[in-house]
Parts: C-alpha cells; sequence; structure tokens
C-alpha cells in the first residue's frame, strides 16, 4: 500500500483510539462522581458530617476524625450500604483518649521471726535504697527481701509520711503486716499480752501522721474460757446479753451482728479459747433467732448444752414450731433443752397439740408440731419423702409422749391427703384435720373425703378447702416456666434472628422467627424470661455492649407488639463477654453473635425454708383452721366452701 493511502487510514484509527480513551475516562468520573455524592448524602442523612468523602477511581476514601471507635465503624458500615463496601477505604482517626493514670502506689510490709519482706509497686523517683536500708537499722535485722517493682511516675503526696511510720511502726512490732500507701496505712500486728498490746497502741498513737487515715489493729493471745458460755434475753427491758464469748474474730462479728439486729445496743463479746464446737456462733446465731420468734424468754449455751426458757404466756403451738426448728437446725454437738412456763388456765387453753404439714408452691414440704415418739417420726419423714421427694422434706417435728392413740396414723392420713394438692397445709388436732390449698385436679376433692373417711374411721371430724387452679392441671398441658424458654431458644435454633451489619433494626426473616417464637409461646402463663443478645469480639468493647442492648431491645419490642400475653419479657445486652465458641474463626463469630431466652426468678426450692416465711405460712394454716366453721360428718361428705375456680 503506498503510504499516500495509508495516512488517512491510520488517521482515523488514532481518532477513535482517542475517542474511546476519552469516553472511558469521562465514564469513570462520572461513576466517581456519583459514587461520591451518594456516600456523603448517605453519611449526612446519618449524622456523620464529620467525614470528609473523597473519589479516587472507583474507590472512596474517608477521612474525618470520629468521636470514639464505634462511630468511626457505623460510618464506614454506612458507607457500604452504597458502594460495594470493599471499595471503602477507612483512613479516619479516632479522638485521642486521656492519658493513663498513674497507678496506685503502694507497699506490703511484713515481718516475723525470719526478717522483713517488701512486696509492691513504688516510684522510681523514690529512694528505695535508703528506706530498705533504715528498715534494718530500725529494726535491727540484715534480712530484707526486698521485692518492690517501680513504675515511672512522680511520687505521690504524702508519700514520705506513709514510709515514715512505716518504717517506725515495723521497728516497734516484731510480728506485724503494715499496708503502705498514700491515701492510708492498715496496721496489723501480735503482742505477747494485753500489757504489751497497750504499749505498742500508745507508742504507735504518738507516731500517728496528721496527713492520712491509719487502722491499727494489735491483738493480744486470747484467754481460755471454761465453760463457754452465751447467755441471752429479751424481756420487758429489751434484748441483752448477761454473758457472751466467741471463739474467733469471724465468729465475733457474727454473734455482733445478730445481736445487732436484735436491737442490742453496743453489744460486747469476749473472744477466747475454749469452744466446744467450730460452729459456737452459728449455733449461738440460730438460737437467737429463736428466742426473737418467741418473742420474749431466755436461751443459755454453756458448752454444748442450750436451755431455751419461754415467757409466760407464749403460744404452746408456737413453741412447739420454734423448738422443733431449733433441734432441727442446731449442729448434732448441742444438746437442747426447753421450757415453757405456763398458768393452769393457760396450759388448758392454749396447750393443744398440733401436727401441721405445710407444701409450698417452691414444691418444699414441711413437717411440724408434735408426733408421738422418735419412731413414728422416722416414720412420718419417710411417708413424706415417698410422697413429695426426700430433698424437699424439711422436718422440725417435736416428740411428745403424751398425744392420744392414734395420732401418728392420723399424721400419717393428713401427709397422704396433701399429697393430692400441688401447693397447701394440712394441719391436724386430737379431732379435726383439715385440708387446704391448690390443685389442677378437678377431682381432688373427692379423692380427699374418700381417703379421710378411710383412713380416720367413723366419728372422725374433717374440713376440705381445695381451689382448682387451671394452670396446674397436667391434662391441658400448660408449659412449664422452663418449657416456655425452651420453646423459644428451640425457634432461635432452627431460625436464627440474624441482623445486617451494624443495624438494629429487624428484618424479614427476623420477623418471621419472631411469629414463630409468640406463636410457641401463646399457652404460656406467669412467665418472667430474659431476652439476651451477644456478640462477636470484633470492634471495641464499648460498641458491642451498645450495639447487643440496642438489638435486645428490638427482639422485645417485636415480641411486645405481638402481643404474648403470659409471657414477661426482659432484654439485656452482654456484647463479647459471653462466647460460645472461637471468635478467631468465622464460624466461631457467627455462634457467638446470637439472641438467648433464659428463664427469670427460677428459684430451686431450699432444704429448709426462711424461719419468718415458714411461720407465716403456719400461721395461715393455723387461722385458717380455726375460722372454718363448716365440718364433714362421719360419712365423710363434703360441707365445706364450695369449690373456686380459677382460670390463670
Amino acid at each position: 500500500m503506498r503510504i499516500s493511502e495509508f495516512l488517512p487510514v491510520f488517521a482515523a484509527l488514532v481518532a477513535g483510539l482517542t475517542l474511546s480513551l476519552g469516553a472511558a475516562a469521562i465514564g469513570a468520573r462520572v461513576i466517581e462522581g456519583t459514587s461520591t455524592t451518594a456516600v456523603e448524602n448517605q453519611l449526612a442523612m446519618r449524622g456523620y458530617d464529620w467525614v470528609d468523602v473523597q473519589g479516587d477511581g472507583l474507590q472512596i476514601v474517608l477521612t474525618g476524625t470520629a468521636p470514639d471507635e464505634q462511630t468511626q465503624l457505623a460510618a464506614q458500615r454506612a458507607a457500604g450500604h452504597v458502594v460495594d463496601p470493599s471499595r471503602v477505604i477507612n483512613v479516619m482517626n479516632v479522638v485521642q483518649q486521656e492519658a493513663i493514670p498513674a497507678p496506685r502506689f503502694s507497699i506490703e510490709i511484713l515481718r516475723n521471726d525470719s526478717g522483713i519482706s517488701l512486696i509492691g509497686l513504688v516510684p522510681s523517683g523514690w529512694d528505695r535504697d535508703d528506706f530498705v536500708q533504715k528498715l534494718k537499722k530500725a529494726s535491727g535485722t540484715g534480712s530484707v527481701a526486698d521485692l518492690l517493682e517501680q513504675a515511672d511516675y512522680p511520687v505521690p503526696e504524702n508519700w514520705g509520711d506513709a514510709t515514715e511510720f512505716g518504717r517506725t511502726a515495723i521497728g516497734l512490732l516484731p510480728r506485724s503486716k503494715i499496708s503502705i500507701a498514700a491515701d492510708g496505712i492498715t496496721l496489723t500486728a501480735l503482742a505477747d499480752s494485753k500489757d504489751q498490746k497497750v504499749s505498742f497502741e500508745r507508742a504507735l498513737v504518738k507516731a500517728l501522721p496528721d496527713t492520712l487515715p491509719v487502722a491499727i489493729d494489735v491483738a493480744a493471745p486470747r484467754p481460755v474460757i471454761t465453760p463457754f458460755t452465751v447467755r441471752f434475753i429479751i424481756d420487758e427491758a429489751g434484748p441483752r446479753f448477761d454473758a457472751c464469748v466467741s471463739e474467733t474474730p469471724a465468729g465475733h462479728a457474727r454473734i455482733l451482728a445478730a445481736a445487732k439486729a436484735a436491737g442490742v445496743e453496743n453489744p460486747t463479746c469476749t473472744i477466747g479459747l475454749g469452744s466446744p464446737s467450730t460452729q459456737w456462733a452459728a449455733a449461738v446465731e440460730t438460737g437467737m433467732r429463736a428466742l426473737q420468734d418467741l418473742g420474749q424468754g431466755s436461751i443459755t449455751y454453756s458448752d454444748g448444752d442450750v436451755s431455751l426458757i419461754a415467757a409466760e404466756g407464749t403460744s404452746a403451738s408456737q413453741f412447739d414450731t420454734v423448738v422443733g426448728e431449733l433441734e432441727a437446725d442446731l449442729p448434732a454437738t448441742f444438746t437442747l433443752h426447753s421450757s415453757l412456763p405456763q398458768t393452769q388456765t393457760e396450759a388448758d387453753e392454749e396447750a393443744r397439740p398440733e401436727f401441721i404439714v405445710i407444701r409450698s408452691p417452691e414444691g418444699q414440704t414441711q413437717l411440724r408440731g408434735r408426733i408421738a415418739d422418735e419412731r413414728s417420726q422416722a416414720a412420718t419423714e419417710a411417708l413424706a419423702k415417698a410422697a413429695f421427694g426426700s430433698h424437699s422434706v424439711y422436718s422440725a417435728m417435736r416428740v411428745d409422749t403424751s398425744l392420744p392413740d392414734g395420732w401418728s396414723l392420723r399424721a400419717m392420713a393428713a401427709i397422704e391427703a396433701l399429697a393430692e394438692l400441688n401447693r397447701g397445709s394440712a394441719t391436724m388436732t386430737e379431732d379435726h384435720v383439715t385440708i387446704r390449698g391448690e390443685t389442677g385436679n378437678e377431682n381432688a376433692r373427692a379423692e380427699i373425703a374418700s381417703l379421710l373417711s378411710a383412713k380416720l374411721g367413723d366419728g372422725e371430724q374433717f374440713t376440705i378447702d381445695v381451689t382448682y387452679v387451671r394452670k396446674l392441671d397436667p391434662v391441658l398441658n400448660i408449659p412449664t416456666p422452663q418449657e416456655c424458654v425452651d420453646r423459644a431458644n428451640q425457634q432461635i435454633a432452627a431460625n436464627k434472628i440474624v441482623f445486617d451489619p451494624g443495624s438494629t433494626e429487624l428484618n424479614d426473616a427476623a420477623n418471621a422467627t419472631l411469629d414463630q417464637i409468640a406463636e410457641a409461646l401463646k399457652d404460656c402463663e406467669d412467665v418472667e424470661m430474659e431476652i439476651g443478645a451477644h456478640s462477636d469480639s470484633q470492634g471495641g468493647e464499648v460498641m458491642n455492649l451498645n450495639l447487643s442492648t440496642q438489638r435486645a431491645n428490638s427482639v422485645l419490642d417485636g415480641l411486645l407488639m405481638r402481643r404474648v400475653a403470659g409471657v414477661s419479657f426482659t432484654a439485656q445486652g452482654y456484647g463479647e463477654s459471653q462466647p460460645i465458641a472461637d471468635n478467631d474463626t468465622e464460624e466461631g463469630r457467627e455462634a457467638n453473635r446470637r439472641i438467648e431466652f433464659k428463664l427469670l426468678n427460677a428459684e430451686a426450692p431450699d432444704t429448709a425454708a426462711p424461719q419468718d416465711e415458714a411461720q407465716q405460712e403456719t400461721s395461715e394454716a393455723t387461722q385458717g383452721e380455726n375460722a372454718a366453721t363448716d365440718t364433714d360428718g362421719a360419712g365423710g361428705a363434703d360441707t365445706a366452701s364450695e369449690d373456686g375456680e380459677t382460670e390463670e
């Protein structure tokens, strides 16, 4: 081809290439400008006006200074909603936090027969070697184990006064521990006698610095006390000790706390040697509470013998209950002797023996009152454990050999009748048995009447006051609180609630799961449940905690909108504090980002109920019996109040 023919073709190719490159450049600028504008609008709408957005080809570069790490990451995620997250380059800064404060400097000085030890953290500008040399000189020992660490911070105010007092004190006290800090000093030491204790304390008081507080505790050998005695009295003048000793400082504090709770002003108690039991303080505290329950009287401990004397006029039934509980609660090394002085009229009116069984809503069963002998006591306890569970029976019965014939058989009949109820009480006297409570069995009244008629025989009187409660009915299969929680967690396991990155709003999938949870909980009644939200460890700890809290509240709002009437929900965010998998893997992080349901206020039955509650239940059971006016005759036909039915 001739050159004259080639030149027009070449010129056309160059022109086409130039136009293509120009169009590509214009297109890139358009994309860059569009992306930059879209990201700026998104960030402004979210309130991130402090972010500067710049386009760099297809990349979006974010600059600026964020108030905290959480806000910085949130701005990055917001930009990622507009363009591909891989195109977002985060070069934002975070406001610098305040400088780390200086550590708390302290020295713990230990001195015994083998020498002196120094442990703690001290400022590097302090003359540590000079302090060690002065310690050696003051104590007269060359053995000082220096285990101090140093930190490069200024010497705190009052540090010189504190260390000078520590040096003086350690030279004075051959067996001591002194904790020194710029804000206070704590000193404990042992003296060989009371006189030496007083001498030490006087010398220490003279050396006290004026610039910081000092706590001094110098102990002398404890005296040997025999017999080990406590006598606690409550009468018209109020509560007081006639005598009080304790075996250890911890026991001393426990007894004094019990005395103050009983109303004793400024109680005193001697710490001594000779205690018959390591559980001395616990036994004394138990007896003091028992005397408070009686109202007035005295309790005396003399080594292992305990004497409880009630005041005249104390209710016999109350006395029986308190004595039974005290016998059950005292350690095995203590023997209880009890006495109830009464006038003849009071004895005739109030010495009416009772046997009471209480079954609480939590599943605990209490046996109280009187039983004929120890063999009957063991048999009654065995029957109760078989009927209600061996771990749920608490026995506080009192043996009384003067009870009428057939008492133990009638007590067992009362236990069998109460076993037909979910909760309630059985109260038995010489001539009457009363059964009260709630049940999920609509035929319970008839079954109890039949049982008592057969067990008690002709001529025996009994009252049945039983309420049918719908939610206790096993036929209706109303789920337990724990079953309700399990149902909710099963729905979560099948359809996990997942939030969009950085979002606290429920998406369509999460709403569908909440629909299923609400359906699963529709039969639940009176359940308190926690909604717990958890995160992985990516991002800051505070950010993760705040995000999980907001997500828990979102789930709570979603369930409230679905009107799950029988469940009371509480939202709780845990952040990254409770991982269930390894946060170093994607699978582990996915497992840690979760919603969990947990039962609240779920209490297992105690082996022994608090005394006040138990007495209240006993009192209610007794009052209920006295208030009943309708009784059954020999035929066992129920003439008590009609069944009540509650829809719960």
